[in-house]
């Protein structure tokens, strides 16, 4: 017999964006003293936690908190993933984010954001804008990105004023397992 896992049901609106083309204007500059590293060779475990569960406590963000550290290992250990931090100019982390190449043609935004103690201080649409330059000077032939009601209300809205366009929305219903211990807000439960 096997044991149930006891988890909290949520539903979540979840917004699929696209981006067609390479922004004509150029990226804003990142505000002074913040800089953007690409993890290299790749992310560790133990980094891509600290930014994962960091941006996301707060957002619900459970996915890859399910992954053993081996699943996480070989997610990251693919070339076609790449893990960008921004970090502060004392070299503290402020958020990231993660392209995902591995649907052919298309770059997927598969995570971002900043860490609590970096929003409001005017990083956002410059990080943002970030990562979308270094997806498109890799190649992709389009931009991807999904949000839902669980993540920061401007996020929808920036990635509109950024250039994504709205694909669909779809309600979605997720099993958050409550041994994460994530805060779900009472808007999100069922």
């Amino acid at each position: 017999m096997f044991a149930v896992e006891p988890v909290t049901r949520i539903a979540v609106e979840v917004t699929f964006l696209r981006m067609d083309r390479r922004p004509a204007a150029p990226p804003p500059p990142l505000p002074p003293g913040v800089t953007v590293e690409r993890l290299r060779p790749r992310a560790s475990v133990a980094q891509y936690r600290r930014l994962y569960d960091g941006v996301g406590q707060d957002y619900v963000w459970w996915l890859r908190r399910t992954l053993s550290d081996a699943q996480l290992d070989e997610v990251l250990a693919d070339p076609r993933i790449s893990v960008h931090v921004a970090r502060d100019a004392a070299g503290q982390a402020l958020g990231f984010y993660e392209l995902d190449r591995r649907n052919r043609g298309a770059t997927n935004l598969a995570y971002f954001g900043l860490l609590p103690g970096a929003i409001g201080q005017g990083l956002g649409m410059a990080l943002l804008h970030h990562a979308i330059a270094a997806a498109w000077a890799e190649g992709c032939a389009a931009l991807t990105v999904n949000t839902c009601t669980a993540d920061h209300p401007r996020a929808l809205p920036n990635y509109e004023r950024a250039g994504f366009r709205r694909l669909r929305t779809v309600r979605e219903e997720w099993p958050v397992p409550d041994r994460l211990g994530l805060p779900i807000p009472d808007r999100l439960r069922l």
